[in-house]
Formats: structure tokens, sequence, C-alpha cells
């Protein structure tokens, strides 16, 4: 009996193993070689299920997104502000996780500066976590511009996110931080 290939299972493998180059090495370590050699397959095999280097970036960007999703969709607490902070946090390197996605969509959002093929699904993402964390800050009871404030969190999130990655704020301080930009934002008048 012929052995049952699982052609998805085996572009998440490939998928992981750009993932691992990109926050290892960066953008420029993806290469057909790099690759096959970090997911233990042939070059032939990556060929087989990524026609360019692109396509495997973009598939490893899907990934490293799906991943974050799963992520915020198991966030729980019980108010609104609650989960609200416990979204921000769960943005930055604080977990496991989160300390191994981080570099892969910080290059991502280095790289989508000069590709904009890159850059539609992270303005469209954006977009809608925006749209999200606004009916958070209004249901948490924030005055003013929910969608502008929202807006405002998610730069805060991603420049500190960044500062974290390269050890200019540690974890303690970026968790203080969240709170100090919550309060800010839930309490303004």
């Amino acid at each position: 009996m012929p052995k049952q290939v699982d052609h998805d299972e085996r572009r998440r493998q490939i998928g992981d193993a750009v993932c691992r180059l990109i926050a290892s090495r960066g953008l420029d370590a993806v290469s057909l070689r790099h690759v096959a050699a970090e997911a233990g397959v042939s070059m032939g095999r990556v060929q087989h299920y990524f026609a360019s280097k692109d396509e495997m970036l973009m598939f490893a960007f899907e990934l490293v997104s799906e991943r974050v999703a799963s992520r915020l969709g198991a966030v729980g607490a019980d108010d609104p502000a609650a989960y609200l902070r416990a979204v921000l946090l769960e943005l930055l390197p604080l977990s496991e996780a989160a300390r191994e996605e981080a570099p892969v969509l910080a290059a991502f959002l280095a790289h989508a500066v000069v590709e904009p093929r890159l850059g539609e699904p992270l303005r469209r993402g954006s977009g809608e976590m925006a749209t999200w964390l606004a009916g958070m800050i209004t249901a948490a009871g924030g005055p003013g511009d929910a969608e502008r404030e929202a807006k405002a969190l998610l730069a805060f999130v991603d420049g500190l996110m960044l500062q974290v990655l390269i050890g200019q704020v540690t974890a303690e301080v970026a968790v203080d931080l969240v709170d100090h930009q919550l309060s800010r934002v839930l309490t303004r008048g």
C-alpha cells in the first residue's frame, strides 16, 4: 500500500524552517539551500512545494500570523480592561511562543517597507486588529475616540516589541509601560 503523504504538513514543515531561519539569521538567509538544510529535506522537495522565495516568505508569514491569532484567541480575562491588557501583553515577546515569533514578525514588518505584496496583508490585519481593539476599549469604558486609541496602542506595542527584542527594554519594564499606557487610554476624558 502506498504511503499517504500529508502535503499540508510538509508545507508547514518547510514553512517552520523558513520561520526559524528568519528568526535566527534574518530574511536574507532564506534561500532554497538554507531552507532545505533547516527543514532536513532535499532542495527538490522545497521546490516541489514552493515555486519561489517570495512564495515561501508569504507562506511563512501566514503561518506566523495564524499562530499569533491562535494565541490571541486563547487569551481570556474576567473583564474587558483585563482582557485588553492580556491581548496587548500577548503581542509582546514575553512568552516563549511570542519570543520565537517576534523576530519573524519584525523582519516581515521591515521587509514590507520595500515589498508591497507583503505590506497588504499587514495593513489589512492591522486595520482589523485596530477595529477589534477599539471595541474592547469601548467595552472597557474607555472615553474618547476608541478607534484612534486602538491605532495608537498598536503602534505603541509594535515599537515596544522591537525595543524588547533588542534588549532596550526588559520584559518587566514592557509590562509596566503597557499598564501605564492602557491606564491613560481608559481614563482619558
